[in-house]
């Protein structure tokens, strides 16, 4: 653990997909349908690589890496039309997601979002899951110049909220996400992913790691 000491947090900071989202096995199972396609399987380093890219980086990655004759476009193209309908149907919160949520809303902490995904992915499931309304404000990371290992989103994230890096708790479930938000000054709390690699790792450089938000519910940050 790397923070030590009483500070006054006054915001959360959440990514979405594998934080509060369990929307990791919709990106799955986009992988394996759009390398599958292609007759290549789907690496075990994949997920891991593009997970802290927006759009264009990892469409980018995936054409040179498999040497794929579309361009990036046509693959963000595919991609998008194969997780639209997952996420609209049937991604739900993460366990005990929602009862954190309603804690913090009852205590007045404001929350906003940090996400290497798109609006048009998030935003039908977080409606459906009548939480849309809950986020100060959503930041992606296509409105910052570098990616999750860097602390870029979540300092613009927290400019938003109108809080300094210390007064802020960012919860991320990969290691880029913990790194960067690290990096900027945050309070970070590693969340617990199956489909995130480096688990341990997460856990020694967060300064708290949760199983589920059930943790939070009896011994809060906050």
């Amino acid at each position: 653990m790397s923070g030590t000491g009483y500070r006054p947090y006054r915001a959360a900071i959440f990514d979405l997909d594998g934080t509060l989202l369990d929307s990791m096995d919709v990106w799955l199972e986009v992988d394996r349908i759009f390398l599958a396609r292609r007759g290549l399987q789907l690496p075990d380093d994949y997920a891991a690589a593009i997970s802290p890219m927006g759009f264009p980086a990892a469409a980018a990655y995936t054409k040179n890496r498999f040497s794929l004759p579309e361009d990036e476009s046509a693959i963000m193209a595919e991609w998008h039309a194969l997780a639209v309908d997952a996420y609209a149907h049937r991604v739900e919160l993460k366990p005990y997601a929602l009862d954190y949520l309603h804690s913090l809303r009852k205590r007045r902490i404001p929350l906003a979002a940090a996400t290497a995904s798109q609006a048009v992915f998030y935003m039908p499931a977080l409606r459906r899951l009548g939480i849309d309304t809950w986020f100060s404000s959503i930041t992606e990371i296509s409105e910052v110049s570098r990616g999750k290992g860097h602390p870029d989103i979540y300092l613009r994230a927290a400019e938003k909220l109108g809080c300094t890096p210390m007064q802020c708790v960012v919860f991320e479930d990969i290691l880029p996400g913990i790194r960067g938000a690290s990096a900027g000054g945050f309070y970070t709390v590693g969340v617990r992913d199956d489909h995130s690699s480096d688990q341990t790792l997460l856990r020694a450089l967060a300064d708290r790691y949760i199983e589920d938000y059930r943790e939070l519910l009896v011994n809060d940050v906050f």
